[in-house]
């Protein structure tokens, strides 16, 4: 190809001879959602694709849109773009966009992480001349401890707080996040409650075949086995007149931003663990060495700094504006 395959357009990312766009910000035509976050999907669009996977989890927050599934590795023909959707490893349903045309392969990744867990598809290397990647946590300072290390000491902490009859807060984003920290928790310790937005979530999770421990709404527990509850609930929830229910609680966040000096102090929380479902700096290499692509867009996140990187090591990188954000940063706000 004489011209780039994708291009940034006010609308989003325009895959130009397939004429369609992936997780476009402003309303399309023809929409490929990676995934069902709030930043990478958004309504007003007229017709969806996305992984089969996603599709109810897509219904859930944007209500009955004109979406397709296309199971993963599955392809369609669309302006003579062979597309096919892939495992990104970050959420139910995620996926990256295969797109072939004319011999050339270009992928846009959406948000992924290379460590495999018990809530989604494990992240799928695919093959390609250009790939599209993000960049959250593209700072080699992102370093992350092995998921189980966390749910160890989630539920240790849980275990404590509840052996002197304080309940534990956890709060983290209400998709994705919190289905992966309920597939980690300990269900004897006590009950798990969860606030209505994660609850909702775990339903459409459970109807997908995914194996979660049982949870419960606060409605559902006598006043006093709350003591011994661990609770699931979005960033927005802490310090709201929901949360004060639960009387004398210690509350903790989970988030990659942990990882930071000062990040749990500026949340106000008793605890940090350092969670996250977007790949940390090394996952980040491994993930572009293993697509082959001598060239690499690098979108949200530390943008420069990756991109330099890749230029060290004698790739072609440069990379793309977008209005993609950060997960728990969106919920928060």
């Amino acid at each position: 190809m004489s011209a780039d395959m994708v291009i940034v357009r006010r609308e989003g990312l325009y895959c130009v001879p397939g004429q369609f766009y992936i997780d476009p910000w402003r309303p399309v035509e023809r929409a490929v959602i990676t995934h069902a976050h709030g930043d990478h999907a958004r309504g007003g669009h007229r017709h969806y694709l996305t992984a089969a996977a996603g599709v109810n989890v897509l219904k859930s927050r944007l209500g009955e849109v004109d979406i397709t599934g296309l199971a993963y590795g599955e392809t369609v023909l669309h302006n003579g773009v062979t597309v096919s959707l892939h495992p990104a490893g970050h959420v139910l349903g995620s996926a990256q966009v295969r797109m072939e045309y004319r011999g050339e392969v270009w992928v846009a990744s959406g948000d992924y992480k290379v460590e495999p867990d018990r809530t989604c598809a494990p992240f799928e290397p695919v093959r390609c001349h250009t790939f599209i990647t993000e960049s959250t946590f593209g700072l080699p300072i992102y370093r992350w401890q092995p998921q189980q290390t966390i749910f160890d000491e989630v539920n240790a902490w849980w275990g404590a707080n509840a052996a002197q009859g304080r309940a534990s807060v956890l709060l983290g984003y209400s998709f994705g996040k919190a289905q992966r920290l309920l597939s980690g928790l300990a269900p004897e310790i006590g009950p798990i409650i969860c606030h209505g937005a994660v609850q909702s979530l775990n339903q459409v999770y459970r109807d997908d075949g995914i194996q979660l421990p049982p949870t419960l709404m606060v409605g559902d527990v006598d006043k006093t086995a709350l003591g011994k509850s661990i609770v699931l609930a979005p960033p927005s929830a802490g310090g709201s007149p929901w949360i004060k229910r639960f009387g004398d609680f210690s509350d903790a966040f989970a988030s990659g931003w942990m990882q930071l000096r000062g990040a749990r102090r500026r949340r106000g929380v008793d605890r940090g663990f350092v969670l996250s479902d977007h790949a940390d700096w090394p996952g980040l290499l491994e993930a572009i060495t293993a697509t082959g692509a001598q060239r690499v867009i690098v979108t949200h996140g530390s943008i420069a700094v990756l991109v330099r990187w890749l230029q060290q090591q004698g790739l072609q990188a440069s990379g793309f504006d977008t209005e993609y954000g950060d997960d728990e940063a969106e919920e928060h706000a």
